[in-house]
């Protein structure tokens, strides 16, 4: 598949959590730290993801500059594990999502060619 052809990738969360990172850029203001807590982190109800070409959208959270995207499966666990970093909202933060949706390997399988065609950088050789 060409980059051309790379459709999106769409699955529920079922758990989202996203914190200020890197520690060498800007705070959080309080606003975006209350929003954050009371939409994502304390939220335990599903969030939908939208990923397409270098952009990941968790409901109404739109997050740019991705870099240094990891992706798992953890031992015996039935579930898929996205972690990276973003911009949004005019800060950088570090997001982990996990998802628990029956199809977690074809959820994985995508990112992870998702990965391989946007984000060479973070794939160690």
């Amino acid at each position: 598949m060409s980059k051309n052809e790379f459709s999106e990738i769409n699955f529920l969360a079922d758990k989202v959590h996203i914190h200020h990172w890197p520690l060498d850029t800007q705070k959080w203001p309080d606003v975006i730290n209350s929003h954050v807590d009371k939409n994502i982190n304390k939220n335990n109800l599903k969030k939908q993801l939208v990923i397409r070409e270098k952009t990941i959208r968790i409901d109404k959270y739109e997050f740019k500059k991705i870099k240094k995207v990891g992706v798992t499966i953890p031992l015996f666990k039935k579930q898929c594990t996205l972690v990276f970093e973003g911009y949004f909202k005019d800060v950088y933060g570090h997001i982990h999502i996990t998802t628990k949706e029956n199809n977690y390997l074809e959820i994985f399988n995508k990112i992870m060619s998702w990965r391989d065609r946007y984000f060479q950088d973070s794939i160690e050789s």
